[in-house]
C-alpha cells in the first residue's frame, strides 16, 4: 500500500517552494519520512484547477491537504482533478463540507454546542432575521457568523448582538458582518447563542483545539489565537460525537462554560461547567498553533 503524501500551498511569489506560512509543516512531514507536493491555491480560487495542480505528479498515492481554507465548490473541483491524476484526497468533498461548514456538523454536536440557526445565501431581510432569532427563543445575547468564520475581532460592530429581541441591532450587526466578509462570505448567516466561557487573566478564553483522526484524538493543543494557554479538556462526551460525524480528519475547539450561576435569558442552566464545542472544522484547513510538536500528527496522517 502506498503511503499518503501531503499537498501544501505553494509560495505565490516563488511557486516551486512551499508557502512560507506552511514551511514548518513541510519540515515536519519530511522529519517523519513523508513527502509533500504543491498546490497553487490562488489558481484554485480563481477557478483554474488545471493550473492549481500542475505541479502535482501523477499517482499512485492518496493525499491529505494542509493549507488555506477552500470554498466547498472549489474543493470538489480540486478533488476531481487530483483523482484524475491518481492522487485522490483522503477527505472527499462531502466529508469536507460536513466538517467545514456549521450546518454539516451542528446536529451531531447539538447537545454540546451553543444553540444555532442559519439563513442560506446573502441579503437576509428583517423577517428572515426575526425568524432566525425566534428559533433561539427570541431573546438573550447572540453572535453572528457565516457557515465557517466569525468576525470576532470586530466584536461590537460585526459579531455580538447583546439582545436578540432588538431586531434593529441584529439587522445592523448582520449587515455589517456581510459587508466586511464581502465575497468571502461562506454559505450564509449563522445566528448563535452567546455563551460565557472561562477566561484567563488576559481575557482570552481558555480554549483547546483537538485534532481527531478516525475518531481518535492525535493532538491536543491550545487554540491558535491563544497559543500560551494550554488546557486539558475532558473528551469523554465529545469522542462519541466525533465518531458519529463520520469524517476522518477533523478538529474540535473546546472551551469550559463559565458557571457563574447567572445564565442569560434562554440559556440552559444545567451542566454549566461543561466542555463545550465552540467550533468543528476540517483538519486539513484548521490552523495549527505555533510552538506545538506536530510530528505525531503527521506521522498518524501518513500511516492512515
Amino acid at each position: 500500500m502506498v503511503e499518503p503524501a501531503v499537498i501544501l500551498p505553494s509560495d505565490p511569489l516563488l511557486p516551486r517552494r512551499v508557502d512560507p506560512h506552511f514551511a514548518w509543516e513541510a519540515r515536519a512531514v519530511r522529519a517523519v519520512g513523508g513527502d509533500h507536493v504543491l498546490l497553487d491555491h490562488d489558481a484554485l480560487l480563481a477557478g483554474d484547477v488545471g493550473a492549481a495542480v500542475r505541479r502535482v505528479p501523477a499517482g499512485p498515492g492518496p493525499l491529505w491537504y494542509r493549507g488555506w481554507m477552500i470554498p466547498t465548490a472549489r474543493y470538489a473541483e480540486l478533488a476531481a482533478a487530483l483523482a484524475a491524476l491518481g492522487r485522490p484526497l483522503l477527505t472527499g468533498p462531502d466529508a469536507y463540507a460536513t466538517a467545514h461548514e456549521l450546518p454539516g456538523w451542528y446536529r451531531t454536536f447539538e447537545s454540546l454546542t451553543p444553540a444555532s440557526s442559519w439563513l442560506p445565501g446573502t441579503g437576509w431581510d428583517r423577517g428572515a432575521l426575526a425568524g432566525a432569532a425566534a428559533a433561539l427563543g427570541g431573546r438573550g445575547p447572540a453572535v453572528v457568523k457565516d457557515y465557517v468564520k466569525s468576525r470576532k475581532h470586530e466584536w461590537a460592530e460585526a459579531c455580538y448582538v447583546p439582545e436578540l429581541a432588538d431586531l434593529d441591532a441584529l439587522e445592523r450587526v448582520a449587515s455589517r458582518f456581510a459587508e466586511l466578509q464581502g465575497e468571502f462570505l461562506a454559505g450564509g448567516l449563522v445566528v448563535r447563542r452567546f455563551e460565557r466561557f472561562v477566561r484567563a487573566a488576559d481575557g482570552r478564553a481558555e480554549e483547546a483545539r483537538v485534532w481527531w483522526l478516525d475518531g481518535e484524538p492525535v493532538l491536543v493543543g491550545p487554540h491558535p489565537d491563544s497559543p500560551a494557554h494550554r488546557v486539558e479538556p475532558d473528551l469523554s462526551a465529545v469522542r462519541p460525537l466525533v465518531r458519529r460525524l463520520g469524517c476522518r480528519f477533523v478538529t474540535t475547539d473546546l472551551a469550559l462554560r463559565a458557571g457563574d450561576g447567572a445564565a442569560d435569558a434562554g440559556e440552559p442552566t444545567a451542566g454549566a461547567d461543561r466542555w463545550r464545542v465552540v467550533e468543528v472544522g476540517d483538519g486539513q484547513v484548521s490552523e495549527l498553533p505555533s510552538g506545538v510538536d506536530v510530528e505525531a500528527l503527521f506521522r498518524a496522517l501518513l500511516k492512515a
